[in-house]
Formats: C-alpha cells, sequence, structure tokens
C-alpha cells in the first residue's frame, strides 16, 4: 500500500470469534458462524484478508473449544489441493489456497464468554515484543470497500495512540449503538475521542459518530484491560478499557469511514451481504438481478 514503509504500525490482527452463533441455530450446532459462506467465502476469510491487504503478518483468533474448524479452514488441504489438480480445476484450486496464504494463524482459547475485552485479553500471550500495537477486527462486521485499516495505521503513526472506526450515524437511529464525545482535528474524518456514551437516548448523544468493528490499540490496552471492572453478566467491555486509557491521557481518534458496512452476526444481515456480494459476481450477479426484478415485482408474499 502507498505510505506503508512510514505508516505501517501493526503486524498482527485479533479476530474474537469464540461467540456461539446462537442468532443461527440450529445451523451453528454443526457449522461455526464464522465459516458460513458470503456467497462462497467464509466470512471469517474476508476479514483476514481485510487484514492481510492492510499489512498484518499474522493473525490471532480468539475461538472457544469445539471451534478448531474456524483455525483448520486456514491450514493447507494438500489431499484436496491434489485432487482439484489433477481434474484441471484451476480456478477452484486458487481458491482453496488463497485463505491458508493470506497470513500465519494462531489460535488463543477463550474458555468462557465474558466479554469482548474479556476476549482480546486472552490473545496477549500470542504477542512478541515487537508488537506496539494490535488490529481488532469484529468478524460480524463486514467494512465495505475494505482499506479502513489502513487510513487507521497512518492516524496512528501521526497521532499515536490507539484509533477506532465510526460510521456518522443519523441521530435518530443512534440509539443502538456506542456513540463517541469527539472535538474536530484539521481533518475531517479524523476526531479525537474525549469519551464514550454506550446506546445514548438521540437527544443524550454527543455526536453521531457511532462505533464500528474494528480497532487499532496500542499495547497498552492490555494492561488497561486488567484494571477495569467487569459490567453486566461479569463481562470485560473493551470500550471500558479505552475509556480508562482516555482518562489517562492516552491519546485515541476515530476515523470516520464513508463507506457501507455489512452485519454478518444475524441471518438478515448476513443474507444482506450475501445478495449484496453476488450481485458483483460475473457468475451470479446478472441472473439474480433479474430474479430479484422478477420476484420483487411479482404479488407474492
Amino acid at each position: 500500500m502507498t505510505g506503508a514503509a512510514t505508516t505501517q504500525t501493526f503486524r498482527t490482527a485479533i479476530v474474537p470469534a469464540a461467540g456461539l452463533g446462537t442468532r443461527f441455530l440450529p445451523a451453528t450446532k454443526a457449522v461455526p458462524k464464522e465459516l458460513l459462506p458470503v456467497v462462497d467465502t467464509p466470512g471469517i476469510e474476508l476479514v483476514a484478508a481485510e487484514a492481510a491487504a492492510a499489512g498484518a503478518e499474522r493473525l490471532v483468533i480468539v475461538t472457544s473449544p469445539g471451534k478448531e474448524a474456524v483455525v483448520k479452514y486456514f491450514e493447507a488441504q494438500p489431499e484436496l489441493e491434489e485432487n482439484l489438480k489433477a481434474k484441471g480445476k484451476d480456478e477452484l484450486l486458487e481458491k482453496v489456497r488463497r485463505g491458508p496464504a493470506l497470513l500465519a494463524v494462531e489460535t488463543a482459547i477463550q474458555e468462557q464468554a465474558l466479554g469482548l475485552g474479556h476476549a482480546v485479553a486472552q490473545a496477549e500471550p500470542n504477542l512478541t515484543p515487537d508488537d506496539e500495537a494490535v488490529a481488532v477486527l469484529l468478524p460480524d462486521d463486514l467494512v465495505l470497500p475494505t482499506g479502513v485499516l489502513e487510513r487507521m495505521s497512518a492516524v496512528r503513526a501521526e497521532h499515536g495512540g490507539s484509533v477506532l472506526c465510526a460510521f456518522d450515524i443519523p441521530k435518530a437511529e443512534i440509539s443502538p449503538y456506542g456513540v463517541f464525545d469527539v472535538s474536530d482535528t484539521d481533518d475531517e474524518d479524523v476526531k479525537r475521542v474525549h469519551g464514550m456514551v454506550e446506546k445514548p437516548k438521540p437527544e443524550d448523544a454527543p455526536s453521531t459518530y457511532a462505533a464500528a468493528g474494528r480497532y487499532l490499540l496500542d499495547r497498552a490496552i492490555f494492561d488497561a484491560l486488567k484494571r477495569i471492572t467487569p459490567g453486566s453478566g461479569g463481562e470485560l467491555q473493551l470500550t471500558d478499557a479505552v475509556a480508562l486509557l482516555i482518562t489517562e491521557g492516552h491519546p485515541v481518534h476515530i476515523v470516520v469511514h464513508r463507506g457501507g458496512r455489512h452485519d454478518l452476526g444475524n441471518p438478515g444481515g448476513f443474507l444482506r451481504a450475501a445478495v449484496d456480494f453476488a450481485l458483483e459476481t460475473p457468475e451470479y450477479g446478472p441472473s439474480l438481478r433479474a430474479w430479484l426484478t422478477e420476484r420483487i415485482g411479482t404479488d407474492r408474499p
């Protein structure tokens, strides 16, 4: 990427993937939610590819017992590859090899579901002394177009500290989100963060900038996670650790992403993502578009 030599500020990405996928039951009794395909590519690969494109060399997947298939997905499958090669299915062979070739994948285990902060904390033993910052990508969030992590890395290179991704949400729709209290910088899409309010009423929201599932966190976050107290349900919240760092003078900024997103965490959002991605493919796009146009134009409920 342009300017990588001066703005690359992380080499390790963390993907919390320990959830049970209850909103996708009964499918997730057997298949981890992260491996459900968006057209033909699991969401976890899309997120891993985003991290790799932003300069990550290692991916630490935080998973739970019984979800070994998520990490196994990134292992080479020599027998399958040989079979495809022998049959001349080169395009499929390339797709099969794509995930394992992205970056080095490791695992960390979260034995109990005790919050996003707790999940991220499980990855600390995987870090090296050179990891001064880590990226955290929530696999339920597809942030489109990709590239926000590169921008976040450039902001950390300029301002230091931690950098989070945010969307500008209409105030009437802000209540379901964590909302940032910010002040301007000399860049319209970069704001200094002074605090955060979870799920405020529209009239109480400090801004219209809502948290998205991308974080570039200074390594100080792991010490902060040890010092915060659990909230409801005994969970450790990542935003509480970020808030603690802010009170201690740690610089935190947001990058306002002027794009779109898909929420893979529920079947409705997942279906929208699949349709969106399929419409962009030469193989499925034209026929799907024609069918959707016909289907929507009928009187069927």
